[in-house]
């Protein structure tokens, strides 16, 4: 049997049990009351019929006689006649009078005046009152016996005892009291039990849609393995509710977003992380694509997708990756590219030099051949298009910067060195002093790629480094054709990017890993108090942008 359906037997259990004690209860108070007001008509009644002056006088009489009168006599008595009216006028089932001994005087069967009465008279004949529920001669009943005192002028001494009334009413007249409340009381507890059906089905698909139809082990299942899931990736995942709260935030996404507090539970709009990743959770955003963005120093691929069970949508998953390994292998991948198409460059060079040694030794000009390899000796088998490099103090800038003018001359752009540059102190972080000026230095190649030659027909990228004790600024330009209209703040948006698609369409999202570079660049720089600026935007013809960057306690002596 389904969990549900246990729960809903089990309510229903209750509920009919819960009625069947109200209506128990309420019946045996009502059973109690109507007891208790036929004992008071009863004894309200006793008390009439004892206190009417002519019944007492008459009683009085009979007890003062020494005996008691035969049944015919009393039968056709006063006593009998006051006795049968009051009871024809209230409707109870007898009004009994007895004197002193207590014989009756009054019964509503003549055949048993002159008997002893067959309840013990003792307590009304000692001058007391009482009620009691019996069954008589005439059925069961419930009554009240109340004495009879002399009245003022009799034989007796006023206040003498000198029989008693006892009156009651059928127990039958009872039950038939009871039966309108009982009636009443089996429709309210129908009633009551329909309204406990209705709300227990209700209940009952209110939970079914509350846990998706599933058992509390399927979800007590779902819970191990989500915590299993959760806790052992590696991705970030952030879980937003139909409701547009945040049900479940991982420590992977914690980690990835900066060591944030968890905010599971807050209201996602609220959410302290990037508006990239809300941007992504729209009812706009169904058929985004993955989105890069930069956090800290990590740089995270961001994507989100809708979760939608059967029919119903339950909200959005969010998954964060990280790529800041990647981009660094992939410039790295690029460097050694570079410096591989270097080293193809210099093998098909020194390939061309060895044909010509070949050929001078073969026409007997030996000393020419030996001259030839002296300047070889000299120069090298291919020398670097990037000139001036002795003005940069540490070799690893030396080697990038050179294996980047290989790739820039590949392109048909001069890769040169400012003449303010100066840099006296190795770089004690290369990679992050690489990968700001390598975003740069890409960026402007691209640019003068793209842009308009010069006056000479050349394009070109300049780089400009000068060391400042801890501090190291550098300034790239290009001769392309600036940023155009564009803010310069602008550029330093994570995601955005001025590289067009191919062919342009402003809808197709950038290529991947383009709308990185200049903010990643100007984190890692402010890192440590420095910047990334654009000092001049440029101008349509040339010659291009301008970009500065100052990386703060980035050399060593």
């Amino acid at each position: 049997m389904r969990f549900s359906t246990r729960i809903l037997l089990l309510q229903l259990a209750a509920v009919l049990l819960a009625v069947a004690l109200a209506a128990g209860a309420h019946l045996w108070l009502a059973y109690e009351r109507l007891w208790t007001e036929a004992e008071q008509n009863a004894l309200t009644l006793a008390r009439a019929a004892a206190a009417d002056p002519a019944l007492r006088r008459e009683v009085a009489a009979v007890a003062a006689e020494g005996g008691t009168p035969p049944p015919a006599e009393l039968a056709a008595g006063p006593v009998m006649a006051a006795a049968e009216a009051i009871r024809q006028r209230s409707g109870a089932l007898f009004v009994v009078v007895t004197d002193e001994q207590g014989l009756r005087l009054a019964h509503p069967d003549p055949a048993r005046l002159g008997e002893r009465v067959s309840t013990a008279p003792d307590v009304a004949l000692a001058g007391h009152e009482e009620t009691v529920r019996n069954t008589g001669t005439l059925g069961p009943s419930v009554g009240a016996k109340v004495p009879i005192f002399a009245p003022i002028g009799a034989r007796q001494a006023p206040g003498t005892v000198v029989g008693e009334v006892s009156t009651g009413f059928a127990r039958s007249s009872v039950g038939d009291s009871l039966g309108a409340d009982a009636l009443a009381v089996a429709g309210t507890a129908a009633l009551a039990l329909a309204v406990g059906t209705l709300a227990s089905l209700a209940l009952r698909r209110r939970l079914s849609q509350l846990t998706l139809g599933l058992e509390p082990e399927d979800i007590g299942t779902l819970v191990q393995d989500q915590e299993a899931v959760l806790r052992g990736i590696d991705e970030g995942v952030i879980g937003i509710s139909r409701t547009r709260r945040v049900t479940v935030v991982n420590a992977a996404a914690r980690r990835l977003l900066g060591d944030t507090p968890d905010f599971t539970g807050s209201d996602w709009a609220a959410a302290h992380v990037p508006d990239v990743l809300k941007s992504l959770t729209t009812a706009s955003a169904a058929d985004e694509p993955a989105r890069e963005l930069v956090v800290g120093e990590r740089v995270l691929v961001a994507t989100a997708r809708r979760v939608i069970h059967g029919l119903r949508s339950l909200g959005w998953v969010v998954m964060l990756r990280d790529r800041t390994e990647l981009q660094s292998l992939t410039r790295q991948l690029d460097a050694v590219g570079a410096l591989s198409e270097a080293l193809r460059a210099q093998r098909h060079e020194f390939s061309n030099q060895l044909h010509a040694v070949a050929g001078l030794l073969d026409i007997g000009e030996a000393s020419q051949a030996r001259a030839y390899l002296g300047q070889l000796a000299s120069s090298g088998p291919l020398d670097y298009p990037l000139e001036q490099a002795e003005l940069l103090g540490d070799p690893g800038l030396q080697a990038f910067l050179g294996a980047k003018g290989i790739e820039a001359a590949e392109r048909g752009v001069v890769l040169r060195l400012g003449d303010s540059t100066l840099v006296r102190r190795p770089v004690s972080a290369p990679q992050d002093v690489t990968t700001v000026l390598g975003n740069l230095v890409d960026n402007a190649v691209r640019a003068a790629v793209a842009g308009s030659q010069d006056g000479n027909g050349e394009r070109w990228v300049e780089v400009e480094l000068l060391d400042d004790g801890p501090t190291l600024h550098l300034v790239v330009s290009d001769s392309g054709d600036g940023i155009g209209p564009v803010p310069p703040p602008r550029l330093f948006e994570p995601g955005y990017t001025t590289t067009p698609s191919a062919p342009y369409e402003a809808d197709l999202e950038p290529p991947a890993g383009h709308g990185l570079g200049l903010p990643l660049a100007r984190q890692l720089a402010r890192r440590r108090g420095g910047e990334v600026w654009v000092i001049s935007p440029g101008r349509p013809g040339g010659p291009g942008a301008v970009f500065g960057a100052r990386v703060v306690g980035r050399t060593e002596p």
